[in-house]
């Protein structure tokens, strides 16, 4: 029921944007949205969460400054605008709602969230 999109081959420094839809007539519009992703060989990992009215973010370090999350409860999508990509950067990115719409301090766990989608391929070259 969560559809993301957007992914593909980018060189360092491009940019990209991730879209995460919601379908099958749920709405996530409550709920809070989280981007995680997984490199080859690696375990998932956080990478962004949003609240349920798109006021509040939360990033992990290695993004700040590059990625910004947002929403449009109009149109059921979260947003991951990611620039200046880096070759670690590199992964399948998730997008996943947690039914709790507030951020707290476990946004970035995964086991946190309720529904996931079926993540898009982020590839960035050197």
């Amino acid at each position: 029921q969560l559809q993301a999109s957007g992914g593909g081959l980018v060189q360092a420094g491009g940019s990209l944007r991730l879209s995460c839809a919601a379908s099958g007539g749920r709405t996530f519009n409550n709920y809070a949205m989280g981007w995680f992703r997984q490199a080859p060989g690696k375990e998932r990992e956080f990478v962004a969460a949003i609240n349920w009215s798109g006021d509040s973010t939360y990033y992990t370090d290695s993004v700040k400054g590059r990625f910004t999350i947002s929403r449009d409860n109009a149109k059921n999508t979260v947003y991951l605008q990611m620039n200046n990509l880096k070759p670690e950067d590199t992964a399948v990115y998730y997008c996943a709602a947690d039914t709790y719409g507030i951020l707290d301090s476990s946004a970035s766990d995964y086991e946190n969230y309720d529904y996931w989608g079926q993540g898009t391929l982020v590839t960035v070259s050197s």
